[in-house]
């Protein structure tokens, strides 16, 4: 094949022919029809897996946090005033109407936040006038706010549920049965990293059936942008991706790119495909690992952009399956019956200027690559460097660019999965909350819609809801420590003439707490009760799903005061410098081990028990009202436990608690990735053993491997030292890191191959 000492490429042989004959075999007839097996300009045998490059430019602009510099630079003509230029799509009308309906948030917001804090000045002993108390008023006003606002967006989404159809919404202006136009390309992306396999080509070959059963298939293609850095997950991969395209006739149709050089994560992934086939496709569909959409969404979705031509980004409602776990059929359960309201709710409030979630969703690409590649954030620590939560910049961009940004909420056919167990779902908030941080310090960004701004603040809000109602705990049982301990203070303000009489009102604190349970639990009543009038013989039937709201409404008092407690601790985390570990989360259900809830829970049923112990000695009356908080940590360990469990999970569905339609009637792409999923566990994949040991997995890999240097003494000089050095501990021996060197170099794996194969 090449003769290393030399440097020199040998003319096809033997052995050549011997390898187009087994990546014949392997990949099937539709391969070699389609021309994508041959020999490269070395002789060297190899598989087209991606389309032909067509370059295209797509540059960021360097990021202006400080408005004091973007204005001096502008005073000295160094840069231009933007202006967010105006959509001019004959549906404008919504643009006044966003308006209209966010100034009546905010006002009901105010006014239902002033009325509480009012209501909780007259709660404290002294009415607000010391000054622990203000900063209790002052904590409790933020809280209660955030609250307020999440109360009347899930009512605005049962209103728009229940009246039907938005006259505003993105899909007011189609009907659903346009034809495609034959030049609107489509590129499905999935970005990958050392995902499970199996569970990513269960799901796209499902996506991908399904779409070839609606007759439009030949208006996209679909392309996997791996950034697998595991060397084992990396050769299954390959053959995962031949395995589907062979399945499915998909060869020159279902591409695969695994990036030797990895920037900027999957935002990076992404640019990286556009940058090179960007240009080929008027629209982009970005999945995630675990998406499954349906052939009629993605069609549909299509049909929304032709039928909007400013819309810049239509993000849809994905719906949580395909977990058995307690913990995620709760969760699961939670989002399908709740999530309607709320995400209907943003799209009320939001219209045209709406969150962009990052997967399941599809944008126009040239208005994406002209205004939203993403600089680094400037600066050193643990706010600068590459953002992290890539999707909400990217919908800012665009519409400061004046694209609209749409949640297409009441289109079907739109699919994920949710994390199996809690600390699965906490290592995920992490990555969330460091980057919600980061975007935070682009609030004063030039152009930016002012909806896009809120949406920055929501993000930290979020996050940093948690560490203020620790604090509002702190203060309240600060207070109560002050009461007790201290001699009272009738005279609290200066020149006071009149003593001012220390009183507890526990029935004004029952009342509020009634109204802010009130507003909590109350969109969880109206979702049950706007399924209950239409059809709930997919949730179980009506009792069972009151019983199962009753059941989630229990964990999630649970669950929230642990939630905060590690919210907290990232949020510490992060303005110390720290910065969170960005690995791809489980697709599997998979159990919490005692062990493991104990090193993450530990410190929080002590501190649960210490503070039991303070607040009973200071006033046992008073330990009542925090006995929820204390408890929820006291028993933190076995609920995370016991709650990440398959058999109880499967428990309760046999009770038909927790059901969901997807369980009950599952659609058709939802039954074949589980049929594909459980296929693929029967057969066990290759890992890099097989590469060097196994010809048929050995020879794909080196078709596949991209670092395909022209004959030069310097490279082949270093390939013969590694080829020295690595041969006699291969494959088990070497490290992650050589292995994907050998991975990449086709004429150092072959090396490897022969020194790995018996004679």
């Amino acid at each position: 094949m090449v003769n290393l000492s030399q440097g020199t490429p040998a003319p096809a042989n033997a052995d050549t022919a011997l390898d187009v004959q087994r990546l014949r075999e392997r990949c099937g007839p539709a391969a070699e029809e389609a021309g994508l097996i041959g020999l490269d300009g070395q002789g060297r045998v190899c598989v087209t897996s991606a389309p032909p490059l067509r370059r295209a430019s797509m540059v960021p602009e360097p990021w202006i946090t400080n408005p004091v510099v973007g204005y001096w630079q502008r005073w000295r003509g160094r840069r231009r005033r933007r202006r967010t230029p105006e959509p001019g799509d004959p549906a404008a009308g919504w643009r006044a109407a966003g308006s209209r309906r966010r100034s009546l948030l905010l006002l009901l917001v105010v006014a239902q936040t002033i009325v509480a804090t009012w209501y909780m000045r007259g709660v404290l002993p002294y009415q607000g006038r010391d000054l622990l108390e203000i900063a209790i008023l002052v904590l409790f006003a933020l809280l209660f706010g955030w609250v307020s606002s999440g109360f009347w967006t899930a009512l605005a989404g049962f209103l728009q549920l229940v009246r039907g159809r938005d006259r505003y919404s993105i899909s007011a202006n189609s009907t659903g049965h346009e034809p495609i136009d034959p030049s609107a390309r489509t590129a499905i992306v999935m970005p990958i990293c050392n995902e499970s396999v199996e569970r990513v080509f269960a799901g796209l070959r499902a996506t991908y059936e399904s779409l070839a059963r609606t007759g439009h298939l030949e208006h996209f293609d679909v392309f996997v942008l791996s950034d697998t850095y595991d060397p084992d997950i990396a050769v299954a991969e390959q053959s995962a991706w031949v395995d589907i395209c062979r399945a499915t006739g998909g060869f020159g149709r279902i591409f695969y790119r695994r990036r030797r050089r990895r920037v900027k994560r999957k935002s990076g992934n992404i640019d990286d495909f556009c940058r090179r086939w960007g240009a080929d496709y008027r629209y982009m569909v970005v999945l995630d690992a675990d998406s499954v959409m349906t052939g009629d969404c993605l069609v549909r979705m299509v049909q929304l952009m032709q039928a909007n031509p400013r819309a810049g980004i239509i993000q849809t409602a994905p719906r949580a399956t395909g977990m058995d776990s307690l913990y995620a059929r709760a969760q699961q359960f939670a989002t399908r019956v709740y999530g309607p309201l709320f995400t209907a709710g943003l799209h009320y409030w939001q219209l045209g200027e709406s969150h962009y979630w990052g997967h399941n969703a599809i944008i126009r690409l040239e208005p994406f690559m002209e205004h939203c590649a993403l600089a680094p954030l400037p600066g050193k620590g643990a706010f600068a460097g590459a953002i992290l939560s890539h999707d909400f910049v990217e919908a800012a961009l665009m519409r400061r660019a004046g694209w609209g940004v749409w949640i297409a909420y009441d289109l079907p056919g739109s699919y994920e999965e949710l994390p199996p167990n809690l600390l699965e779902e906490l290592q995920r908030d992490q990555r969330w909350c460091h980057g919600n941080l980061m975007n935070f310090r682009l609030f004063l960004t030039e152009g930016l819609h002012p909806v896009h701004r809120a949406v920055f603040l929501t993000g930290v809000m979020s996050y940093l809801s948690a560490p203020l109602w620790f604090l509002f705990l702190l203060l309240s049982t600060a207070l109560l420590a002050v009461h007790t301990l201290t001699e009272p203070q009738y005279f609290v303000q200066p020149h006071q003439l009149f003593p001012l009489w220390p009183q507890w009102q526990p029935l004004k604190a029952v009342a509020l707490l009634s109204a802010t349970a009130l507003l909590l639990f109350l969109p969880k009543v109206l979702s049950v009760l706007l399924i209950a009038l239409e059809d709930a013989r997919g949730y179980g039937g009506r009792l069972r799903l009151a019983a199962s709201m009753v059941l989630e409404s229990l964990l999630s008092m649970l669950l929230a005061p642990v939630r905060m407690l590690f919210h907290t601790r990232f949020i510490v985390a992060t303005f110390a410098g720290g910065h969170a570990k960005w690995v791809s989360p489980s697709r599997d259900n998979d159990a919490t081990a005692w062990s493991e809830a104990f090193r993450a829970h530990a410190s929080q049923s002590l501190l649960g028990l210490a503070w039991l112990a303070l607040v009973y000695w200071l006033s046992p009356s008073f330990l009542w009202w925090m006995l929820p908080i204390l408890v929820a940590w006291l028993v933190a360990i076995p609920i995370s436990v016991w709650s990440s469990r398959v058999s109880w999970g499967q428990a309760l569905r046999r009770a038909r608690l927790f059901c969901i339609p997807e369980e009950v009637r599952p659609p058709a792409a939802l039954r074949a990735t589980r049929a594909y999923h459980e296929q693929a566990r029967q057969q066990a994949l290759p890992g890099f053993a097989g590469a060097l040991t196994d010809p048929d997995v050995g020879v794909l890999a080196r078709a596949l491997a991209r670092a395909r240097h022209r004959g030069s003494a310097i490279v082949d000089a270093a390939r013969l030292r590694r080829v020295r050095d690595w041969a006699p501990k291969a494959p088990d021996g070497l490290t992650a890191a050589e292995r994907m060197a050998v991975l990449d170099d086709p004429v150092l794996l072959s090396a490897l191959q022969r020194s790995s194969w018996p004679d």
